[in-house]
């Protein structure tokens, strides 16, 4: 089992910054690829971006490459992610999820993930 909890979320206007955190506890972190995932009202769980499990490889949903950076500590057990440049189409419900293999974190599909995290509310005033 791995547990996860979101912190870092928070009201902020348009072009402004926040950084997510995630903590993980329970077995290895450094087994796990992560990612981001984010639902806003009335839509799908949507693919934000994914990290590998040594940090090397990262990707990028289109919409946020460019103004979010993903990151990773293993020995603090925490991925990060920092957003730059807000919008408003960036507020959502922001979660974190684990996979043991990076190839089933970027492709996207929230089913193919193992562990989440309860979501941090993130949202973007214009």
């Amino acid at each position: 089992q791995v547990q996860l909890v979101e912190s870092g979320g928070g009201l902020v206007q348009v072009g402004g910054s926040l950084r997510l955190s995630c903590a993980a506890s329970g077995r290895t972190f450094s087994s796990y690829a992560m990612g981001w995932f984010r639902q806003a009202p009335g839509k799908e769980r949507e693919f934000v971006t994914a990290i590998s499990r040594t940090g090397v490889n990262t990707y990028y949903a289109d919409s946020v490459k460019g103004r979010f950076t993903i990151s990773r500590d293993n020995a603090k057990n925490t991925v990060y992610l920092q957003m730059n440049s807000l919008k408003p189409e960036d507020t959502a419900v922001y979660y974190c999820a684990a996979a043991p293999s990076y190839s089933r974190v970027w492709a996207g599909d929230p089913n193919l993930l193992d562990y989440w995290g309860q979501g941090t509310q993130v949202t973007v005033s214009s």
